[in-house]
């Protein structure tokens, strides 16, 4: 893919983290854990009260990575350091996984609190991989590097996805006694997996540390966060692009976690909901790196409205649909651009960046998405509510949709216009 080999490695071991934690964003964050939530942990609750208490994790986990990824992103860019950051927060994300696996039936509290420790270390670690995507891409590869990252994440995710469906099915062939041990097995295997591939990146990606002691690191970090604040504001490109980035992004984010509950809501078999899940990992890997490529005769920009507008079909598709198949080929359509749009995305902002301060931007950014899982499930599940109709508020999608694309007209690509990134 790249003239060097030296670039090849470096981008390979970063791309295979992107494999590693998808793991958990597969099997842990929309798959398994929300329907064993429901049906396993909380089986004593009340339908309502188990998904006000799932959804109340997932906001507080968010929320948290929204008051911490623009400061600690500051704080790894004077260090130099930002994989130890990335460490650290997927130690508590495997960790935290791994311990599903130790609760027991019934046991809500303790269930949903691991899953928001997490989460947490799922979306903190990914401030700090998103912003080493300026330091392993190639010149001009930035699309496609982000691109592979991504196609390699659905791919690993969907193979280990793929393997513990199939021991959830058929358990007594795995050596399980049921459904429930392969299940909880599951949440222990994706933080091996998580934790065996991030080896790579950890040992294949440099970086050169900056002499600088701990408290004068934080110092300095807060002092270069209020100073972001100020060029963001002053930087037309990457404010208008974060704030077009928040809303459609919203709308991808809410989609992913809410496909699950949209469909039992509306009478789909839990057995549906899994393999359509599957069928999005598979169609995605081909279909990202697509994307990638796309990007040459679209631009970045091109191929993000492409996805939007795919987006916006699919969602007055889904509060039309009654039959499974069409929840099928629904999750095929979504396979097609869901990875493209975050891959391009990425490789967008990278450009927009000033140099030297990619993890703050990128603490931002990551802000911007997090932000976006906390208000896109309310304002699906408000606007069911009022309307008395599921199909209602999947639909209140196309306001996103429609102004993140409006938005992102107006941002100009640095590389499509021949600029580089500054704060003027």
């Amino acid at each position: 893919m790249f003239a060097l080999s030296a670039d090849r490695r470096r981008v390979f071991a970063w791309a295979l983290y992107d494999w590693a934690n998808s793991a958990y964003a597969t099997v842990v964050l929309a798959g398994f854990f929300p329907l064993f939530f429901k049906d396993y942990w909380a089986a004593e609750l009340s339908a309502t009260d188990s998904t006000f208490w799932l959804g109340a994790a997932n906001s507080a986990s968010s929320l948290l990575i929204v008051l911490l990824a623009p400061i600690v992103g500051a704080i790894a860019d004077r260090s130099g350091r930002r994989k130890r950051y990335l460490l650290g927060f997927a130690l508590l994300g495997m960790v935290a996984t791994a311990t599903l696996w130790f609760i027991g039936a019934g046991q809500w509290g303790a269930a949903a609190a691991a899953f928001a420790l997490a989460t947490v270390g799922f979306m903190g670690a990914n401030v700090f991989y998103d912003a080493l995507l300026p330091e392993v891409a190639p010149a001009g590869e930035g699309d496609r590097v982000s691109a592979f990252g991504f196609a390699l994440g659905y791919l690993g995710g969907g193979l280990l996805f793929a393997g513990c469906v199939a021991s959830a099915l058929w358990p007594e062939r795995f050596g399980f006694t049921g459904t429930d041990q392969a299940v909880r097995f599951a949440f222990l295997l994706t933080a091996v997996w998580w934790a065996v591939f991030s080896i790579p990146l950890l040992r294949g990606v440099r970086e050169t540390p900056r002499a600088v002691k701990a408290g004068t690191a934080v110092r300095e970090g807060l002092r270069q966060l209020l100073a972001t604040l100020r060029a963001v504001t002053r930087h037309r490109n990457a404010a208008l692009f974060l704030l077009a980035y928040w809303l459609y992004i919203d709308g991808v984010d809410t989609v992913v976690r809410m496909a699950v509950d949209y469909g039992r809501a509306i009478g789909f078999d839990a057995n549906d909901l899994i393999v359509a899940l599957l069928i999005v990992q598979f169609v995605g890997f081909p279909a990202t790196l697509v994307f990638g490529r796309l990007a040459r005769p679209l631009g970045a920009r091109g191929g993000i409205f492409l996805a939007l507008g795919v987006y916006a079909l699919v969602t007055v598709w889904a509060s039309r649909m009654d039959a499974a198949w069409e929840f099928y080929a629904m999750a095929v359509v979504i396979g097609l651009v869901q990875g493209g749009v975050q891959a391009l995305s990425r490789s967008l902002f990278a450009r927009l960046v000033p140099p030297g301060r990619a993890g703050e931007f990128f603490g931002f950014y990551n802000m911007m998405g997090k932000f976006a899982a906390v208000i896109g499930p309310v304002l699906v599940g408000t606007v069911g509510w009022l309307a008395g109709d599921p199909r209602a508020g999947i639909l209140s999608l196309l306001v996103l949709f429609g102004a993140g694309a409006a938005l992102l007209w107006f941002v100009e690509d640095p590389g499509e216009a021949g600029e580089s990134p500054s704060l003027g």
